[in-house]
């Protein structure tokens, strides 16, 4: 239970953290933000900010699932 209770916590910081990512990091091409992340996402995977918070959002999805298979 108690690992259960750390991936929520990690899926809860990476969601976070993604949020932060998305909104300040520049990306290389785009004209706004959303574009800049998808580059971002393509370039570098799970270091974009989009990565980290889908990430958070399937670690948060993959504990529930836990939860009720128990």
């Amino acid at each position: 239970m108690k690992m259960i209770f750390l991936l929520f916590i990690f899926g809860i910081v990476l969601t976070v953290w993604g949020i932060y990512r998305m909104k300040t990091d520049d990306g290389l091409f785009g004209k706004n933000q959303r574009n800049k992340n998808l580059f971002n996402l393509i370039l570098m995977g799970q270091a974009s900010g989009l990565g980290q918070f889908l990430s958070g959002i399937l670690c948060i999805i993959v504990g529930v699932i836990a939860i009720i298979m128990q």
